[in-house]
């Protein structure tokens, strides 16, 4: 079964926002820059290369960890399991199996505290900023400033070739769902920007992915009385929304342009949403 046929035989489809229903990546950059503006300036030029070796994969801490704000390390996560299976220092140095073992026993359990998923783009100069001891206020008040720059004239967002259209021709029969981590005034903002405002049937903001996906994704089942093997999820994110979605038998569209060593029968990737639909 491909791609577009999974779509087509869907009753509902959730959809992720950020590098889904868009795929720009400068903001996260602006994010890090206005974060690096906050560390001393001898510090200033390994905040931004310890950020691009994340960026690049070249660091223990990249998209696809976790990372672990308490001990500064990089924790690999079975996503389908929730197990974790190997544990780097932000230097690079491995724990020892024990240690592991001591640390995290049982399944991995995220939070916003502690245990940050490094899903997506927004994380890396998050995690960078922690290492370089900055506080979560800063981090917070810099993201809210990099979403009020995303809706000015200077930030442009590209827009995916054909993706109103789809969307209006699937709205006639299917539900359409957003569930995204964003507040709402900001989705409604870049969904205007996007041109894609009121073609979801539901907004689901502030999502708390992925901690409390598999709640979000069962409410919004429950609501529009959808079987989970009849609903798809559509994201970027595997943390996030894909695997959750897995595991509770929905089916998942994973927007992912590199190869990937996961294999689900339910698992299709594509490498942009146009792909898809």
């Amino acid at each position: 079964m491909d791609v577009k046929q999974i779509i087509d035989e869907a009753k509902l489809l959730i959809f992720d926002l950020d590098g889904t229903l868009y795929e720009d990546t400068d903001h996260f950059d602006y994010y890090c820059r206005l974060l690096q503006k906050r560390v001393p300036d001898e510090k200033k030029q390994a905040f931004w290369d310890t950020y691009e070796n994340m960026k690049n994969g070249n660091h223990p801490v990249t998209i696809g960890k976790v990372y672990d704000i308490q001990n500064d390390a990089s924790v690999t996560v079975d996503p389908m399991t929730l197990q974790v299976t190997k544990v780097m220092s932000f230097n690079g140095q491995e724990w020892p199996e024990e240690k592991v073992k001591d640390e995290f026993s049982g399944e991995l359990v995220y939070d916003f505290d502690r245990l940050i998923a490094i899903g997506d783009g927004w994380w890396l100069p998050y995690a960078t900023a922690m290492h370089f001891g900055l506080k979560q206020a800063d981090t917070w008040e810099c993201y809210n400033a990099t979403k009020e720059y995303m809706v000015t004239d200077q930030f442009q967002l590209s827009k995916t070739p054909g993706l109103k259209q789809a969307l209006e021709r699937l709205r006639e029969e299917k539900k359409l769902v957003l569930l995204t981590n964003s507040e709402k005034e900001d989705v409604k903002r870049l969904l205007k920007e996007l041109n894609l405002d009121g073609l979801f049937h539901r907004l689901c903001t502030e999502g708390e992915k992925p901690l409390k996906t598999r709640d979000k994704m069962q409410a919004i089942l429950d609501e529009f009385e959808i079987q989970p093997h009849e609903a798809v999820s559509i994201g970027d994110n595997f943390i996030n929304e894909i695997a959750p979605a897995l595991l509770m038998g929905l089916k998942a569209i994973y927007i992912q342009p590199n190869r990937i060593e996961v294999d689900h029968e339910n698992l299709h990737v594509v490498p942009t949403l146009a792909n898809a639909l």
